[in-house]
């Protein structure tokens, strides 16, 4: 089994079952004392966090020595039941009572193992055990492949995007593709940061595998969250967060949607029931759109705004640029952030940021920012990341919403336009060399950035071409 798989299915959940555990035995403690040792007023209180059932809690599991796995999942099962609306799944479907896979020697020797920490809050404060889970979350996708990756956006590019979007005390935050939650702790991260009430945030976040959705669920009640609602399910084929017959709006909108997926219901979207194909109906052979209009049509009127992680291919690939023209003309695109390569797990892909306002505010009405940040990166080992330089300097370009040349430029509709709307970075960000002198004036160094400048920009419409034949072999695939 690969780490990844012993993270996911039983390292998470007995993390969480026995944090519970720990913290309700720390309430009923503080109770006892409070109520002079009367154990039903203490018990009582207690529960009132969560409730723990007679035979659930971790040290009465720890004894079995039989069947150690039924005894595991009983007692998870017993803790959702008892708490409904909040705990309702929360641990998932492990198998453990698979012997083969966890014999009752291995599972004692896990409880003995976490039975030696005690995991209260006075031990181990929310922020402090979160920011573990989040480690372990980090250290599965480094180790699990792509199947980890998947559910696992590089922290540094998300705290950016927070940088950016500025969530607020008190707003509604959304993430239709949530994974682990990580986004969505992030805009929890940032409110503390800018010193407000973060605990007012209210999250909201879809994901499709049941496993994961469980971890993010866990993940937000160990960073102390209370005000949140993680949905299963696709979010392109069963919306969940919908009022009568509309999707439900939100203030802020963060996404790292699935990359270009082949197999997705578009004879669906081309009629879709809740209004998201307002832009058009994009090819079979990706459905990066689909989450796209999936997220305008998602944004508050007013205060909405959104930040999404995409393949460079969304900016410029021929197919798509009807749905990028409609985009562009009702002047929600708010910035294209092009960022360096080697940032997300086992890819060298570079992807962009796009930012887009539902109600753009009148110094940016009209105008584009595109920013070209392949630069703002280190690389460590096989490690890259954005350092908080980095993060700095492309959220005060954003902020600043000017012309930096070799880093920034607004262009307006009416360049881009001429551009055939194609949103590709350097067709307006030029970067910063001799190109007025005469060849033969420039030096070796000014030559190759401008090979390299122009190199980018042909690569990836390369990629998107491959895209765009992979897209073809698809639609074969289909009426064949």
């Amino acid at each position: 089994m690969c780490l990844y798989e012993v993270y996911k299915q039983f390292i998470f959940p007995l993390v969480f079952y026995k944090r519970l555990s720990d913290v309700w035995d720390e309430d009923y403690a503080n109770a006892l004392e409070t109520y002079d040792g009367n154990a039903e007023l203490a018990k009582a209180e207690a529960d009132e966090r969560f409730v723990i059932p007679e035979g659930a809690h971790w040290t009465e599991t720890r004894t079995v020595v039989k069947d150690v796995g039924k005894a595991l999942q009983d007692a998870m099962r017993a803790i959702e039941a008892a708490n409904p609306g909040r705990f309702d799944g929360i641990f998932g479907d492990a198998p453990w009572t698979n012997k083969e896979r966890l014999p009752d020697a291995t599972l004692r020797n896990l409880l003995e193992h976490f039975s030696s920490q005690v995991l209260s809050l006075a031990n181990v404060p929310e922020d402090e055990l979160g920011d573990a889970y989040e480690y372990l979350i980090g250290r599965f996708a480094d180790d699990g492949g792509h199947t980890a990756q998947e559910f696992y956006t590089n922290r540094t590019v998300v705290h950016l995007m927070t940088q950016m979007l500025k969530p607020q005390p008190g707003e509604r935050i959304y993430d239709p593709t949530c994974g682990t939650g990580g986004m969505l702790i992030a805009t929890l991260a940032e409110v503390k940061r800018q010193g407000g009430e973060h605990r007012t945030l209210r999250l909201y976040g879809q994901e499709r595998n049941h496993m994961t959705a469980s971890i993010a669920r866990m993940n937000l009640v160990l960073h102390g969250v209370e005000d949140f609602d993680i949905q299963r399910g696709d979010t392109l084929e069963t919306p969940r967060f919908t009022e009568s017959d509309r999707l439900r709006t939100f203030d802020v909108v963060l996404a790292n949607p699935p990359y270009s997926i082949k197999r997705w219901n578009r004879t669906a979207w081309s009629s879709d029931s809740w209004g998201r194909n307002h832009l058009g109906t994009q090819p079979q052979g990706r459905a990066d759109y689909a989450f796209f209009q999936h997220i305008l049509t998602s944004l508050d009127p007013e205060t909405g705004r959104c930040a999404i992680l995409f393949p460079h291919g969304v900016l410029f690939r021929n197919e798509e640029a009807e749905m990028r023209r409609k985009l562009i003309e009702s002047d929600r695109l708010d910035c294209v952030l092009g960022l360096g390569p080697n940032l997300f797990f086992n890819s060298p892909m570079e992807a962009c940021v796009v930012v887009c306002r539902a109600r753009k505010p009148p110094e940016r009405q009209g105008r584009v920012l595109f920013i070209d940040a392949v630069n703002e990166i280190t690389r460590e080992r096989a490690y890259s990341y954005l350092k908080p330089a980095h993060q700095q300097r492309i959220a005060a370009a954003y902020d600043a919403f000017a012309d930096e040349p070799g880093f920034a430029k607004a262009a307006t509709l009416e360049e881009i336009a001429a551009n055939g709307h194609s949103l590709s970075i350097p067709l307006y960000v030029k970067r910063h060399t001799a190109n007025s002198a005469p060849a033969d004036t420039r030096t070796l160094a000014e030559v190759w950035a401008d090979w390299e400048q122009d190199g980018r920009a042909f690569w990836q419409q390369m990629d998107a071409l491959v895209e765009t034949l992979d897209g073809l072999t698809v639609e074969g695939d289909r009426e064949a």
